[in-house]
């Protein structure tokens, strides 16, 4: 009845893979040994390393030379006569009224389309040695299927669910088993309900005895946490679970009353989460059952860094934790390798993944011609996509800026970045929601998790950071199973970022080409319209300044009427106010050392900063400096030494294993204390040899000096 070959199938980590020790060090032996030294050593002893030195700098000559020979070929590619310049359906033959009738034959001009094709390898992305993976589902499963709640399951047939996506797929079931689980899928997949599902199926099955909050969900922006707490409310409409939403912006007292009734689930953003866990009383994470990381990879960004440690710090140390992200970085798997108790890998879609029915298109910014991106932009949405458009920009005040100019150009636009209050944000973004403005200028504030119906295209002022911010922006179209198109701008500076895109993409990418014509006539416009741009921006910073000093005019009245009688206190914050300063001033300082290297560079910098107007070069190069200094910080931190991850306790290797090393005997007693980082060896190191030990060694048990 007994088979010899049995294996259980969740083996622990390193099981699946053997040589992974091996691999990870060839890989470090072939950044770290070069130079004549170890080549001398080397030819010396006769190692077989030096072979694999040199094969590998034969094969980074020939990616190199194939990187040239594809810089060469795409210099300069004319579209062939197969592939003819694809018209667009959607141009708009309506007469701009800024333009008069001998215009209308230039900005009826259709735009090129001609293929850009992938070239280089794919990469394959290596496995992580997490527990166990999960990423292989059952694809017949349904809702019904689920072990969900009747409760749960009438919800889901209220919302219109009719089949679960393959991420719900995939998390309910282990969600379910209340294990920790580290999960990526491409965006617009349904991640909100895949965690969702199970942490509500676990509140019903067993409900709480005292008014605590035991589950925490944790998202980077104010607009997420609303829509994931109205998914939330929607899949709990027929049970008795409560959910409080606690994000910045929005009225203070009314979320501290909330918070103190004890509602099950609790949607937060980590700054408001530590102003209230330092000055709401009465208000704990120390019975959190469940944690979720929404958006993990942007949660343990560098600037949330500090606050998350603390609400680690203060979350329960017995809870089951959730990531969940369309990208995952270094820092998540660094966390999960920390925080999580055997996680369980669920990876859908690859890491960098776009939408399946999204269509890329690229235009080419020419060297020296980089003050046309606006012109470009106003040409593309005036002539091409004239709504569901979203653009995005790397700063907020270029996003300010073509917010005025489009509307200026008679088009119905709206604005979301951070310098907006919470209830400006919300109203713009309700509006494109209503469709009462066709399009939405955004910095990346946007470019998270936000679910808005029928996005048809999204645009890329300037190419983002880094390949995930980019998934990230154009996630936001063709969400679900729908088609949709972006269409990013792309420079000189930006051109390697392109073929990481172009590298990883599944179906083709298009290269948009505009009219020269339509661009020069688009830039006269803007030129001419420069003067009521300032004019507004004027009016604006007047505005901004009145209201400021009004602001303050009542709070120093308050402080006169209530100097008597206050005894409130003061609100705290984990930092001290010196070291919150401290930190943003070092964050700034590296940001600009990393960009600006070079006394003269950086004084040259400054000088050109003082200036009152920038001209539209400037400002473009100013966007694209943002996004490379974004980048630079990246790579550098992906340069430190990686951590050295603890292996699970108690690794028993099978029998198949040590055939497969080739070596079946025991380890050395050496090696296995070398290697040893359990818990139980840690005990024994600390406390000395044991009893049995010592007598086997003949050592005293009794300590020099000591007298019974």
């Amino acid at each position: 009845d007994f088979n010899c070959d049995f294996e259980f199938g969740e083996r622990d980590g390193p099981s699946h893979d053997d040589d992974w020790a091996m691999a990870d060090v060839m890989k470090q032996l072939k950044k770290k040994l070069t130079g004549p030294l170890y080549q001398s050593i080397f030819c010396a002893s006769g190692v077989v390393f030096f072979d694999l030195q040199e094969k590998s700098s034969q094969s980074d000559a020939a990616e190199a030379s194939s990187e040239n020979h594809q810089e060469e070929e795409e210099e300069d590619v004319k579209p062939p006569a197969g592939e003819v310049a694809a018209t667009d359906e959607d141009d708009d033959e309506d007469e701009n009224e800024e333009f008069g009738s001998s215009d209308e034959e230039i900005l009826t001009k259709s735009d090129t389309l001609r293929d850009k094709e992938r070239r280089g390898k794919k990469r394959k992305v290596a496995a992580e040695s997490f527990y166990e993976d999960a990423s292989q589902y059952d694809d017949q499963l349904t809702f019904d299927d689920m072990n969900l709640s009747r409760p749960i399951l009438k919800a889901i047939t209220a919302l219109g669910f009719k089949q679960p996506t393959p991420i719900q797929k995939a998390c309910v079931p282990v969600g379910l088993l209340g294990k920790d689980l580290c999960a990526c899928a491409a965006t617009g997949t349904g991640k909100t309900a895949a965690f969702m599902l199970p942490v509500l199926e676990r509140l019903v099955y067993k409900p709480r005895t005292s008014q605590v909050t035991r589950v925490l969900v944790l998202v980077p922006t104010r607009e997420l946490g609303i829509q994931v707490h109205s998914v939330a409310r929607q899949l709990a409409q027929f049970t008795s679970i409560t959910t409080c939403l606690a994000v910045g912006g929005l009225d203070l007292k009314s979320q501290e009353a909330a918070l103190r009734a004890g509602p099950d689930i609790l949607i937060a953003t980590p700054g408001r989460l530590i102003d209230h866990l330092h000055n709401t009383p009465s208000f704990e994470l120390t019975h959190i059952e469940i944690l979720i990381l929404d958006e993990a990879d942007r949660m343990l960004d560098e600037y949330f860094e500090e606050q998350m440690k603390e609400i680690i710090r203060l979350c329960s140390y017995n809870r089951q934790t959730m990531l969940f992200s369309a990208t995952m970085t270094e820092e998540v798997k660094d966390l999960a390798a920390v925080s999580l108790k055997q996680p369980v890998r669920i990876f859908v879609n690859s890491n960098t993944d776009v939408a399946p029915f999204l269509r890329q298109e690229f235009v080419r910014i020419r060297p020296h011609r980089e003050g046309d991106r606006e012109a470009v932009v106003a040409a593309l949405l005036t002539r091409t996509f004239q709504d569901h458009v979203m653009l995005f920009t790397q700063t907020r005040k270029q996003a300010h800026r073509l917010h005025i100019l489009l509307g200026l150009m008679g088009l119905k636009v709206g604005e979301l970045h951070g310098e907006l209050s919470q209830n400006q944000r919300l109203e713009n973004l309700r509006r494109f929601k209503d469709e009462q403005i066709d399009i939405l200028v955004a910095t990346d504030v946007a470019a998270r998790g936000l679910d808005i119906d029928g996005v048809k295209t999204v645009i890329n002022f300037t190419m983002p950071g880094t390949v995930k911010h980019y998934v990230h922006r154009v996630g936001r179209t063709a969400r679900a199973g729908r088609s949709g198109r972006s269409v990013s701008l792309v420079g000189e500076s930006e051109r390697k970022m392109l073929k990481e895109v172009v590298k990883s993409a599944k179906s083709t990418v298009k290269a948009r080409i505009l009219p020269p014509e339509v661009i020069l006539k688009f830039r006269d416009l803007i030129s001419k319209l420069e003067k009521d741009v300032e004019a507004v921006m004027k009016l604006e910073r007047e505005e901004r300044e009145l209201a400021a000093s009004e602001a303050k005019l009542s709070v120093a009245q308050k402080r006169l009427t209530d100097s008597a009688s206050s005894d409130q206190s003061q609100r705290v914050w984990f930092q001290t106010q010196q070291e919150r300063k401290q930190s943003r001033m070092s964050k700034a300082l590296q940001e600009f050392d990393l960009a600006i290297r070079g006394k003269k560079k950086r004084e040259k910098f400054l000088k050109d900063g003082r200036k009152k107007e920038l001209t539209s070069e400037e400002r473009a190069q100013f966007e694209i400096l943002k996004a490379q200094m974004f980048a630079e910080r990246a790579a550098k931190r992906e340069r430190r030494p990686k951590r050295a991850r603890a292996m699970p306790e108690d690794e028993a290797p099978t029998k198949a294993a040590n055939q497969k090393a080739g070596k079946g005997g025991k380890k050395s007693v050496f090696d296995k204390e070398l290697t040893n980082t359990s818990s139980k060896a840690l005990k024994q190191y600390r406390a000395g040899p044991s009893f049995a030990d010592r007598k086997r060694l003949g050592v005293d048990r009794k300590r020099p000096g000591t007298s019974r």
